[in-house]
């Protein structure tokens, strides 16, 4: 897995090195903000790396003050109670993964019902969206969902990708899904705003504000749904939208 993670940040660092030269004012604006990603990714991994040396440091001097374990005879796949609590609680850290605004997605409440396989993919498909790769990010998403199709978590992904690719449609199926099917109110307030920002792309700007404040309503803290508002009614011809994807990749 960490070898993937760092071919796809060499391979999108040599893209930002090949395009900067030759490339225009605006995109050079966009290369500079994924070489931000990059470098903050880098310094993120440095960081995790060294606290984790040092810890490892400290418990081998710990270890050197005991005699060596007796190995324990084979126990036939059976797990001791403290075993089973130790594998549950690595299991809710690698699934909790970074839901939006902070929020663990244990809390969106289908996190822990990923396989493993499915598990994979998803932070797979959530390092290419954090890095604006998001053809990438799509596909990997899929084929987390083709493990967990049941997952309300892939599909709150799934569509904000197809909002930055701007496949209207099929957003629009994986938000209505969405906000039919799940409990945590973010992720409904989420849904019902990116259905909103669909529908003002649409010019349906009636119904666009009544989505809008279906999203307030849902989740008062949440105030893109307020700013777009606003937005399709104060200057309809040249909308200013927010869909939410800042509560995924800022993270």
């Amino acid at each position: 897995m960490f070898q993937h993670l760092f071919a796809v940040m060499n391979e999108t660092l040599d893209q930002i090195v090949q395009e900067y030269a030759s490339s225009p004012p605006e995109r050079r604006v966009q290369l500079e903000e994924q070489l931000g990603l990059l470098k903050k990714a880098s310094d993120s991994l440095i960081e995790q790396w060294l606290v984790f040396e040092e810890k490892l440091s400290e418990f081998q001097h710990l270890q050197q003050a005991f005699p060596a374990a007796p190995v324990p005879p084979a126990s036939g796949g059976c797990q001791t109670e403290a075993a089973a609590e130790l594998a549950y609680s690595d299991k809710q850290q690698a699934a909790a993964f970074d839901a939006p605004s902070g929020e663990t997605a244990l809390e969106g409440g289908d996190a822990l019902s990923l396989t493993d396989q499915a598990a994979e993919f998803f932070t797979l498909g959530q390092g290419y969206y954090k890095l604006f790769m998001f053809h990438e990010a799509d596909r990997f998403f899929h084929k987390a969902q083709h493990e967990c199709p049941e997952s309300n978590l892939i599909r709150l992904y799934l569509g904000m990708t197809n909002m930055h690719l701007q496949n209207w449609n099929e957003a629009h199926r994986h938000f209505q899904m969405l906000v039919a099917l799940t409990d945590f109110p973010k992720w409904q307030a989420l849904g019902y705003n990116a259905l909103g920002c669909i529908q003002a792309v649409r010019r349906n700007m009636e119904y666009a504000e009544k989505l809008f404040m279906k999203a307030y309503e849902v989740y008062p803290e949440f105030t893109d749904s307020l700013y777009n508002m606003k937005s399709c009614k104060e200057s309809p011809q040249q909308l200013s939208l927010f869909f939410g994807s800042t509560e995924l990749c800022c993270l």
